[in-house]
């Protein structure tokens, strides 16, 4: 009996409770391993469960408007948070700015201590995500464009569907240079971080989506990241919290 009894503690204490939801949340690409590491201190308090989808912020809203089933919207600009409610998708009054993202021009074994420089130098090709679906994107044709090379560089450009895959072109040496989120490349050289008055700033924001709105997990997962918590997981990312 006593086995019996023992088995039955580990069990109860190993399960997930069964007031558990799990919500799916659409994150900007961007994020990806800020949310990976969100969803692991989120779900370890032992109270709701996370599943996360990755995209560029278009993307994502389009599959939103199709009846994705997310609850919550975790995008890499401001407009899309606020066209989801004005369209209906999203809940009124939840949409907030939950990070503030850099611009980086990023190139492994060039010199980069001088970005304008660098991209007037000689190479080949130069990597961006999809400025229509994603904002990092735009904030890189944004860039060009001040600086006067838009033009000359446009023949150069290939373009990732979002952000991971635009690193990706750079790492595999399949562009020389790039544009990504200063937060994929922390801590590594070779790397210029863009001024940010050389384009609009890239606010992200979150919005509970209709599909959340009755599901206590993805309500509690939006207040999770407003947590002091979460903000020190978001800032030592890269990232600055409004």
């Amino acid at each position: 009996m006593s086995r019996l009894l023992l088995s039955l503690a580990v069990i109860a204490a190993t399960a997930t409770p069964a007031f558990a939801e799990t919500v799916n949340v659409a994150v900007a690409a961007n994020f990806t391993a800020v949310a990976e590491e969100l969803k692991t201190l989120f779900e370890a308090k032992g109270e709701h469960q996370v599943e996360l989808s990755f995209g560029a912020t278009g993307q994502l809203y389009t599959q939103i408007t199709q009846a994705a089933p997310f609850g919550v919207f975790l995008a890499a600009d401001d407009t899309r948070p606020q066209k989801a409610i004005d369209e209906g998708f999203g809940v009124e009054s939840t949409n907030f700015i939950y990070a503030e993202g850099q611009l980086a021009l990023y190139g492994p074994g060039r010199d980069l201590s001088d970005g304008e420089a660098a991209l007037k130098a000689d190479f080949n090709k130069l990597a961006i995500a999809d400025p229509e679906a994603a904002p990092y994107g735009k904030a890189a044709i944004e860039t060009l464009t001040a600086l006067g090379l838009l033009e000359t560089l446009t023949p150069k450009l290939v373009q990732g569907e979002n952000i991971s895959q635009t690193l990706q072109f750079i790492e595999s040496g399949n562009a020389e240079l790039g544009f990504v989120a200063a937060s994929q490349v922390i801590g590594k050289g070779d790397q210029w971080i863009v001024p940010a008055q050389l384009h609009e700033p890239i606010s992200q924001g979150a919005v509970l989506l209709k599909g959340g709105e009755n599901n206590p997990a993805a309500v509690a997962f939006l207040d999770f990241l407003k947590s002091n918590e979460a903000v020190s997981v978001i800032e030592a990312a890269g990232y600055t919290v409004p």
